[in-house]
């Protein structure tokens, strides 16, 4: 009877988890599975096996991998997903296998960035201007902290349309994914008359929108990361990859 192949699951959203997929499947004697939320309609996939959706809390995650026989649990997950990456600490511990965790860098502040450090999102909506003009770049479920902020208006970019208008007094939605340039998102803002914008110190990619604010002098209202969890973690691909054998 052939060997069972070592089985790995990824817990994605982000592009270093379908980059570490990629490569990960490219070699021998491993089995690659990766997993999205599915908070978009046409979530980005790549190499190996893919599930859509969540697990059903730290129970529902353990089951899986136990059924699945899972030996490797790589957390990929996007920075300030804290529910996912604490049930993974909290299933892999249970199903003892070992927990990986891949978080890139947190974005650096510039001499001549004109950033707003907050704490939170609630934090965030109270540093909004009165009368200002703020983008959002957020996820939609991240929104409603501003929905009392009646005395601004807020552009909020979404990958897909919603069904339901957001819960904001004053706002317009541009939808589609963030630009592919830094004169792209100059655009967008000037085109929207941007004062000020909303990002949660993300890291990685999607940096452009903070380069166009600098560009343009526009305050950035950052939101802090939340504090990761313990175990092994990776500021980098290559660095993950090389800690797999």
């Amino acid at each position: 009877m052939p060997e069972r192949p070592r089985a790995i699951l990824i817990l994605g959203g982000t592009r270093e988890a379908s980059n570490l997929a990629e490569q990960l499947c490219r070699r021998e004697g491993l089995r690659v599975v990766s997993s999205l939320a599915g908070r978009t309609m046409k979530p980005l996939t790549g190499a190996g096996e893919w599930r859509i959706g969540g697990f059903g809390g730290v129970e529902g995650l353990a089951t899986f991998l136990r059924d699945e026989g899972i030996d490797t649990v790589i957390d990929a997950t996007h920075p300030f997903a804290e529910t996912m990456s604490l049930h993974a600490v909290e299933a892999a511990s249970r199903i003892g296998i070992s927990l990986l965790t891949l978080l890139r860098p947190a974005w650096e502040r510039r001499t001549d960035d004109r950033w707003v450090e907050v704490g939170g999102l609630n934090e965030a909506a109270l540093a909004v201007p009165e009368g200002g003009r703020a983008f959002l770049a957020l996820g939609s479920q991240h929104i409603g902290a501003f929905a009392e902020r009646a005395d601004a208006h807020f552009i909020v970019r979404m990958v897909d349309r919603p069904r339901q208008a957001p819960p904001l007094a004053s706002c317009e939605l541009v939808i589609g994914r963030p630009g592919d340039t830094v004169a792209d998102e100059i655009e967008l803002f000037r085109s929207r008359s941007v004062t000020c914008i909303v990002s949660r110190n993300s890291g990685g990619g999607s940096y452009e929108k903070i380069q166009a604010a600098r560009e343009l002098g526009i305050p950035v209202i950052m939101i802090a990361r939340p504090v990761p969890q313990p175990g092994a973690t990776f500021a980098t691909v290559d660095a993950l990859l090389s800690a797999i054998d």
